[in-house]
């Protein structure tokens, strides 16, 4: 395999992998359940 192609399909490997991860983590479903650490820690501080 030229590199090349294999620089082209790590970096599609990569994104797809990225793309997975944001859509797992932003989902509306949760949404909420990730942000919530968030509102917590920011309720702490006050």
């Amino acid at each position: 395999m030229a590199p090349e192609t294999f620089y082209l399909l790590f970096g599609i490997t990569l994104s797809v992998t990225f793309v997975g991860i944001w859509i797992f983590l932003y989902s509306r479903k949760r949404r909420d359940h990730v942000e919530q650490a968030k509102y917590k820690m920011l309720d702490d501080d006050g």
